[in-house]
């Protein structure tokens, strides 16, 4: 097992190389003078070895200074205390190192400059060195400020993203419950309405068309339950449920109903909200054949089309009947926007669903049909529903 240094030891071995490198820096700056002014380097050794001492010195303070730099941080209430207390260390430590210098300098300084004695070595080192040691605490204290200020500006921006993240999160799934419950509030109002068929069709004893009903109400609820969780499937999807759905309306009107579906091979495998298509068509049931004693049609469309913002995709619910309601006309009016009765919570819920998953992009109108009926027409952006999120 290979031995790995600890942190402390990482962190020594860093302030030392920091220093060494200091130190080098200004023995080659002694050395152009000293090649300058005598036109040799005779001695050079010692000029290195008195900077490396000086400097490795330096480093073997440092810790003390971080560790001092971190009980009197300059920030925060009583600051200004704190920075007189840096004044008089700095000033301690400085002629700490003045006199540990002046004790090794004159076996490190060459031999022209070297001191005959301490006190004259003491007052040399004292002259050249005190200054830039006070620089040296002062600098070490403001490095460690500024590193500490980059550490909680780090913190701050990965607390704004966790917040944005879980926001997001949290947004996400506050807008999968708001379309759970709408999906779940459309399911229940066309069941019921299935069901109140299907007892008619046993009050009137019509046994053989109620048990085909209740068939196809299953194979109809295999699909929806299939798709439980999903808020968008492909229109070949949507198209199995509507024909599920339709061949139930049949039985109900008999021969009051024609249906035409007209979905070209391109828009099948694109994608559409699920039970989008559904409440639409009860609308015009509900408006167009079940209004009038005379049979009538409903036509289902779809289309690719160029949009403003890409490429959408087009439905079209036609009814030949005698209209919806004023109300519910346009883009469902002020009645569907308070969800009045008379807005039905189908076309209320339907818009509140495309607003959810697509924002502006999606839109739901009713429009009066030329010779009479209604025309719904949905707009969503065209994708594949090979795109959707799994």
């Amino acid at each position: 097992m290979s031995w790995v240094p600890g942190p402390r030891l990482r962190r020594g071995a860093m302030i030392l190389a920091a220093w060494s490198l200091v130190g080098l820096y200004f023995f080659s700056q002694d050395l152009s003078k000293l090649w300058y002014w005598t036109g040799s380097s005779l001695q050079w050794w010692k000029s290195l070895a008195a900077w490396m001492f000086a400097t490795w010195l330096l480093a073997a303070m440092t810790p003390l200074v971080l560790w001092l730099g971190r009980r009197w941080p300059l920030e925060g209430k009583g600051w200004p205390r704190r920075a007189l207390s840096h004044v008089g260390v700095s000033l301690v430590l400085a002629l700490l190192h003045v006199t540990i210098t002046a004790a090794a300098a004159p076996a490190l300084w060459p031999d022209p400059l070297a001191p005959p004695t301490y006190a004259s070595a003491f007052g040399a080192v004292l002259v050249l060195s005190l200054h830039g040691n006070l620089l040296s605490y002062w600098t070490i204290v403001a490095i460690q400020r500024a590193w500490r200020i980059h550490l909680r500006a780090q913190e701050r921006e990965k607390a704004g993203l966790r917040l944005a993240s879980q926001a997001a999160e949290l947004q996400a799934r506050l807008t999968g419950a708001q379309l759970s419950t709408l999906k779940a509030q459309l399911q229940p109002h066309f069941l019921f309405n299935t069901l109140n068929a299907i007892l008619v069709l046993v009050r009137q004893r019509r046994t053989e068309t109620a048990e085909d009903t209740i068939t196809q109400l299953g194979e109809l609820l295999r699909l929806v339950l299939e798709d439980v969780d999903a808020h968008e499937v492909s229109v070949r999807r949507e198209l199995e449920l509507l024909r599920r759905y339709l061949a139930i309306e049949q039985v109900r009107f008999a021969d009051r109903l024609r249906v035409e579906l007209d979905f070209p091979a391109e828009v099948l495998p694109a994608a559409a909200p699920h039970l989008g298509l559904q409440p639409l068509l009860e609308n015009a049931l509900r408006h167009g054949i079940s209004a009038s004693a005379a049979a009538g049609f409903i036509r289902v469309r779809a289309r690719r089309c160029a949009g403003p913002d890409g490429d959408e995709l087009r439905f079209e619910i036609e009814d030949d009947g005698p209209g919806a309601p004023a109300a519910l006309l346009g883009d469902g009016g002020a009645a569907v926007e308070r969800n009045e009765p008379t807005a039905g919570i189908g076309l209320a819920n339907t818009r509140a669903r495309l607003r959810q998953l697509y924002g502006a992009r999606a839109h739901l109108t009713l429009a009066a049909r030329a010779g009479g009926g209604t025309v719904a027409t949905m707009v969503v952006p065209f994708r594949l529903a090979a795109e959707l999120p799994c």
